[in-house]
Parts: C-alpha cells; structure tokens; sequence
C-alpha cells in the first residue's frame, strides 16, 4: 500500500504523524507547493509580522523530527491535476504521483481585488514568504490600511499597530467580527482597536484600490471616500485551494465534499480547511479554517484509513490573539442568538459570553478567560437544538 499526503501544511503533517503513531508502516509521500518545511501558519499574522519570532521558529518539526516520520517530502512544486480513477496527482513539474489512498490537504487561497498582483504595496498574509514581504514594506510604511473586518483583518490591524505604524481598518460589517460574535462583543472589540491606535472604517464596503505609477496609493470606498495607503493588506476572506481539482470528478463546493468519514471518493479523504464534510450530529456539511480542526480532522482520517468506520463529530472552535486579549469560542455563535454573560466583567476584560438560541446554550466565548470558556463548551446535543450552522 502507498499514501500520498497532497498539502504540507498542518493537515497534512498532522495526518502522517497520526497514521505512523497508530502503527500504518507503508511508504508515505507528502506533496508540498512551498519550498518550505512544514510551518504554523498563527503566527505569521502575529509573532512573524511583529518580528517577534524569527522565521525558522514557525517550523512545525525538526528535520531530525521529520525523518523519524519514514516519509518522502516533495517540496516546491504543485498539484495541478487529479485523475480519481487512477488515483494519480500531476504537478507543476510534470511528476506523476499514484497511490493506493491519497489524502487532500491544499489549505486555502486568498480571495484578491482584480489586478491587485500588478500593484506594488498590496499584500495578502496566507504563507510564510507572504508575511516577511509584508513586513518588510511596513517597516518604511507611513500609512497602512487592512481590508477585511473579520479575524485575520483584525489580527494584522492589531499587530500593525503595535508596530507604530498608522493603520486602518476597512469593511463592510458595522464591527470587527460582527457576524461571528454579535453587536455586544463585536463592539468591545471595535473599543479595544480604537484604544490603541487602530482607525475604523467600517460599515461601508471597499470597491477597489487607487494606485499612481504602479505603486498603490490608497482604498476606495463605496461611499466615494478614498483610505490613503502606501501598504494595503487585503485580508477579506480566502477559498478552498480546489482549483486544480476542477474536472476531476470529485464533488466541489465551498471545498471538496466528502462523508461524515471525510471521504471525497473511494482511496480518496480531505482534511484541514479544504474538506467541507457532513456531519451527522448537525445534519449538514460543514468546513472549518482553523489549526484546531485541521489537526482533530487529520487523526481522524488515520483512523479512517485504518480501518475504523465512525463519523467526524468535532464541536466546532476557534481563537484570536489580538494586542493582549485571547479571545476563545467554543460552539456556534449564531446571529439571532441572546447573548448572556456568566462570568467575568467587560469592565475588567475577562468574561465568559453564552450564546443562546431557542433557550438553548449554542457557543460560549471567553474573553481572556480561555479555561473557563472551555469548561462551559456546549455539547453536540446543545448545538443541534440551537439550530443548523
């Protein structure tokens, strides 16, 4: 038997790691887009921006590590085909790869303006290389504006001001992460930014970006208004990396669509943010963006690949690090929820937030206050009488 790991990120690792600890002895090929070795993609929006952390600190696992793993790493080039029936994967150098079980685990893509990559100055913060190329132009910024009011958006406002570089933040919701955590957090949130520095704009969506001489010069609102910058950060959501997997014959939407086991086809799994998988406890299919996940989803699919015919039922969870606030959700953090505090004080900043929908406890969120967040998470009973994600 052969396993080729497609993803050298989290996920994949994660998955190699898992199989060869419950015992799967047969030859294993990770297949990786970037030239590096396997790295935590958290801390580049934090830690590496800030220069906190040199880059090699990001390495997941030693090369002394690695090779304990028996596992031939292929580095620097990329999938660019999938043949399901021969369960062979084509890459950017012309390899040809074939496996008994391939396992998906390509991550995400950043979502861009039109032209954006014809600009000089405009960023985007998925990979390692992405986040030294930002920081290196924030070091000569005099004004930086961020696109993108959701958790990365907030993290890179966060970690640009605590760069003293002058930075706005830019997006259509009335408060960072208004749709994940209600107008009450969302507004604590919205007074922890502005209290250091950050600027708000918000409430109106972006429309494009002004640029002279190939250099960017500033973001343009729908509302006419025009953000100067000579950094933008454009932070306003990524897609699952299935591009190469079009005309493949697998299922594609939002991810690639695979059973409550994470299986995309026969010999085929997806794991990590691309996997978009029903779960049989909430009856929907469901794709998670976050280490946590791509981590739980990876030991499963060993399990899976082993052998074992059971579900994948994780409680959904998530968490942000933004100036010294840790902020944890545990659960679903619907819209229409009512929202109830349990713990804690916003006074002080440390706080455990309920989440109630039709009378029932969906998503916790702690406030600097991560255990007791974690103690209170709901069970996969609460969340499916609270409502369907």
């Amino acid at each position: 038997m052969t396993l080729l790991v497609v993803g050298a990120s989290v996920a994949g690792l994660a998955t190699v790691e898992a199989l060869r600890r419950k015992g799967y002895t047969d030859r294993i090929t990770v297949l990786g887009a970037e030239p590096h070795l396997p790295y935590d993609r958290p801390p580049l929006s934090k830690q590496v921006l800030s220069g906190q952390w040199e880059p090699a600190r990001t390495q997941l696992r030693t090369v002394e590590r690695l090779s304990t793993l028996d596992a031939d790493f292929l580095l620097g080039d990329a999938a660019v085909a999938l043949d399901v029936r021969e369960r062979t994967v084509r890459t950017a150098s012309g390899r040809e790869l074939t496996a008994d079980e391939i396992v998906l685990a390509t991550g995400l893509r950043p979502r861009t303006f039109p032209g954006q990559s014809d600009l000089s100055g405009v960023h985007v913060l998925r990979t390692l290389d992405d986040a030294l190329a930002l920081r290196a132009d924030l070091l000569s910024c005099s004004r930086a504006v961020v696109v993108g009011d959701g958790v990365l958006g907030t993290e890179i406002a966060a970690c640009v001001a605590g760069m003293d570089v002058p930075v706005t933040l830019a997006g259509p919701q009335p408060a960072p992460l208004a749709a994940q955590f209600g107008p009450a957090v969302s507004g604590l949130l919205a007074e922890l930014h502005t209290s250091r520095g950050v600027t708000l704009r918000l409430g109106a969506a972006v429309t494009g970006l002004d640029s002279r001489d190939g250099h960017v010069t500033g973001v343009r609102l729908e509302t006419g208004d025009v953000l100067p910058a000579d950094v933008v950060v454009v932070a306003f959501g990524a897609a699952p990396a299935t591009d190469w997997l079009e005309g493949s014959g697998l299922a594609l939407a939002n991810g690639v669509v695979c059973d409550s086991r994470c299986r995309a086809a026969e010999g085929i799994y997806a794991v990590g943010d691309v996997a978009r998988w029903h779960h049989e406890a909430l009856d929907v299919t469901l794709r998670l963006e976050n280490r946590t996940n791509a981590t739980e989803q990876a030991a499963h699919v060993a399990t899976v690949i082993l052998g074992e015919d059971r579900p994948y039922l994780p409680i959904p969870y998530f968490w942000t690090d933004q100036f010294d606030t840790k902020i944890h959700v545990h659960g679903t953090l619907f819209a229409d929820a009512e929202v109830s505090l349990v713990e804690g004080s916003p006074a002080e900043r440390r706080f455990v937030a309920e989440y109630r929908r039709n009378g029932v406890v969906t998503g916790v969120l702690g406030w600097n206050m991560p255990k007791q967040a974690r103690l209170r998470r709901p069970d996969l009973t609460g969340v499916l009488v609270g409502g369907k994600p």
